[in-house]
């Protein structure tokens, strides 16, 4: 097994110029696939925390269109009340643009309580949260992203900053009492001019201003260990129930609709991968090109081996660890820049990447085994040269 290793060291030290070519093809193929794999754990990962930053991963409860009900405090009261829920939180949206010296930008304007940031993963960088006096008193107060705090003051921290904007149709002035950042803002960096900045006021200040009492929906956060789709049933038969309807409710099991944009996302990654996978086996087919070279280079001296009592199996496996070692060089080579590339990326866009042993594992397994198979032919056809003609081959 050493003489072997030692041999293909050698002979392929003959020709480096051309071996650092065909190793390169490996390195390429396989980083292709490490930082493909790569994108696609980074990208569910911040997926999943996008979308649970805006409550998607409970239940939300609608009115059906064309039916005439709302959901009302009562309604809210009564899901509180289900033992299965953990947290119910009123919630009204509306599009608005926000007032600046330098013009108007487009926002989405949330109405919550002081419980959503139970149910909605909102982190707060500076200043604090809605209190009960704030929903109590229907307070001129704002929490705003950091991305907006960033884009209109050029910094972070603008509490007690006054920003105005339209809420319930009426231009108003208001506060600004915390700056927080919603999921792991990936989203935000790579679409952020198409998607509107998040403003979140107490839902009470909207409904005063519209002069509205009912909610847009309400988000419901299941109690861990409980089917998401039986309690949503159970919120909708009650609702309908106390309010005297058929079927005038809607909840929306918004854990499966992200399980179902994940799904989306893996089938986009396999076939990423597929095309990565393509060009890993074009490289492994210059392994079975440059082999042959090999052979017909080396025919008067595998004639002079067969010549000294070399059997047709030493001959082929001689041939078959040259190929293997190129693709094991190649692979290792190709998991280093594929890592170094996706770290680099990671830390770029800030968010966290871990390495994937399964696919290291399948990476590896690919590329040897590939150059292994694409190395047989030119091995066997080695192993199968007569010494005579071998020897007479100048």
């Amino acid at each position: 097994m050493i003489d072997y290793l030692k041999s293909a060291f050698r002979n392929l030290g003959r020709k480096s110029a051309r071996t650092f070519l065909t190793i390169l093809g490996i390195v390429i193929g396989v980083s292709s696939v490490i930082i493909v794999a790569s994108i696609s754990q980074c990208g569910t990962n911040s997926l999943n925390s996008e979308l649970d930053s805006l409550g998607l991963s409970g239940l939300s409860i609608t009115t059906k269109k064309g039916k005439n009900v709302s959901l009302t405090s009562g309604d809210l009261n009564s899901i509180r009340k289900i033992s299965q829920v953990q947290q119910a939180s009123p919630i009204l949206v509306e599009n608005t643009n926000i007032t600046l010296r330098k013009g108007t930008t487009t926002a989405l304007l949330w109405g919550i309580d002081t419980k959503a940031s139970d149910i909605i993963s909102v982190k707060v960088l500076y200043g604090r949260l809605f209190n009960k006096r704030d929903v109590n008193t229907c307070a001129n107060v704002c929490l705003v992203d950091e991305e907006f705090s960033r884009s209109a003051y050029q910094r972070s921290n603008i509490i007690g900053k006054s920003i105005s904007f339209q809420c319930g149709g009426i231009e108003q002035a208001f506060t600004v009492v915390g700056v927080v950042k919603t999921g792991t803002g990936l989203l935000q960096n790579l679409i952020g001019d198409y998607i509107p900045t998040f403003v979140y006021v107490p839902y009470t200040t909207v409904q005063a201003s519209a002069g509205r009492s009912d909610f847009d929906e309400i988000a419901v956060k299941i109690k861990a260990g409980d089917s998401a789709e039986n309690v949503g049933k159970m919120i909708v038969s009650n609702l309908d129930a106390s309010n005297g309807t058929e079927d005038a409710f809607v909840s929306n099991n918004l854990a499966k609709q992200k399980d179902g944009l994940i799904q989306i996302l893996d089938l986009v990654t396999l076939i990423l991968s597929a095309v990565g996978s393509i060009s890993l086996l074009v490289a492994s087919l210059s392994i079975m090109t440059v082999m042959l070279v090999s052979v017909n280079e080396r025919t008067r001296e595998i004639g002079i081996k067969k010549a000294l009592g070399a059997t047709r199996g030493a001959i082929m496996l001689e041939f078959l660890f040259e190929a293997a070692l190129i693709s094991v060089i190649g692979c290792i080579l190709g998991i280093g820049v594929g890592y170094l590339v996706s770290f680099a990326g990671a830390s770029y866009l800030h968010v966290i990447l871990s390495i994937r042993t399964d696919i290291i594992l399948l990476a590896t397994g690919f590329s040897v085994l590939t150059g292994i198979i694409f190395g047989v032919y030119p091995a066997y056809k080695a192993a199968c040269l007569k010494p005579v003609d071998a020897l007479r081959q100048e």
